[in-house]
């Protein structure tokens, strides 16, 4: 699998006249390589993928990950480099890009310091972009990608059921957070074990909570605190940054009230919000442009009266955003094997905030949902 996607960007690199990429951004090297969990630059230490358009590949990264380096990455060659210890890791990629012609980087991800190496190197002309080439190769999924977001569907839901059984009046946020991780690693194990024979892989889950409830509601990336939450509150779970399957990751998210709804006027605006995924899932499927979607959303919205809204979606993936992204201007026409996160959403200044979102795989002749739970006003409200 890994060396395929090699492969595929070395034609690509050829076809535009480019001597070598650099990737530096942590999913796109796993993405060519298989290579991952290595320190990078939260503690200053870049590792660099270096692919030359017709010669081996080089992996570049600190030596305290060589073990795992050797294990995991699929490449031709790794060269370690340690800190303080002569250029550190300057030397192997001066070498390498000294006769390399054109030379391409994810410029929106390579660290400035691995930039700015570079620039004092060679002149700005010999230097271009080759971010989309990456992101066009990573769009539309592999059998083996899209059996990584099915069971990352699996995941997300056993953590949105134990959301679900844990928000209760006299609850804190705090405590349905511990359940969702826990429901979360163990469904993952037993994935793991089941489908998987990678053992280095965690199942832990390992992103904060986002939760909001109450008089909070309103805040969408508010993490899990110790918040009481109450009778008659409403309750946003957000499951974008906790699903993270085998590196895969989805977007999953939902409004709940507690035992009921006191403030009615929020009916209506939920229910609004859950019209505005309808819209955007009418519209989803091949050949149609990602931001004829987001409009169909938008539409529904804007013609109840409410303020413009964020992007209806994105692509996911190894990444939590992907291309390409349901909002005006985004042109790009879907694929079959696309993964695309599609929200619905309706905020009410500084009162109330509804959202809805769900995973889908783009089919032939329409999607298959990766998330489900239910979506009827009787069903989100827990009792």
């Amino acid at each position: 699998m890994f060396a395929a996607r090699m492969e595929r960007l070395r034609d690509r690199l050829a076809e535009a006249e480019v001597g070598v990429a650099l990737i530096t951004d942590d999913d796109s090297v796993y993405y060519f390589t298989g290579y991952y969990d290595y320190l990078h630059m939260e503690f200053g230490r870049p590792t660099i993928l270096v692919v030359p358009s017709d010669g081996g590949s080089l992996l570049i990264t600190p030596s305290m990950e060589m073990d795992m380096a050797e294990e995991a990455a699929a490449v031709d060659r790794i060269e370690a480099w340690n800190d303080g210890m002569g250029n550190e890791w300057r030397e192997a990629l001066s070498t390498v890009l000294a006769d390399a012609g054109r030379i391409a980087i994810e410029q929106e991800q390579m660290p400035p310091v691995v930039r700015g190496y570079l620039d004092s190197l060679f002149e700005k002309a010999r230097i271009c972009d080759v971010t989309f080439i990456v992101a066009d190769m990573r769009m539309v999924k592999s059998e083996e990608e899209l059996q990584l977001a099915r069971h990352a569907g699996q995941v997300a839901m056993t953590m949105m059921a134990a959301g679900y059984d844990t928000i209760r009046d006299g609850v804190p946020e705090y405590e349905a957070a511990l359940a969702i991780s826990a429901a979360g690693t163990r469904k993952s194990a037993e994935l793991l074990d089941a489908y998987y024979k990678d053992s280095r892989m965690s199942p832990n889950t390992h992103f904060l909570q986002i939760m909001a409830s109450g008089n909070e509601i309103t805040m969408p990336h508010h993490r899990a605190s110790t918040r009481i939450m109450q009778r008659g509150e409403p309750v946003f779970l957000c499951f974008c940054g906790m699903t993270n399957f085998h590196r895969f990751k989805l977007g999953f998210d939902r409004t709940f009230w507690i035992g009921e709804i006191a403030d009615k006027s929020q009916e209506a605006v939920y229910q609004l919000a859950v019209k505005s995924q309808f819209a955007a899932l009418a519209m989803l499927r091949p050949g149609v442009m990602a931001e004829e979607v987001h409009a169909a959303y938008a539409e529904v919205i804007q013609c109840a009266g409410y303020e413009y809204p964020f992007r209806c979606g994105r692509g996911t993936g190894f990444s939590y955003l992907e291309k390409p992204q349901l909002v005006f201007g985004d042109k790009t026409v879907l694929q079959p094997g696309m993964v695309l996160a599609v929200d619905g959403s309706v905020s009410v200044k500084k009162t109330f905030r509804a959202q809805v979102g769900d995973s889908f795989i783009v089919t032939k002749d329409g999607y298959e949902p990766l998330t489900e739970f239910p979506i009827d006003l009787e069903d989100v409200v827990i009792n």
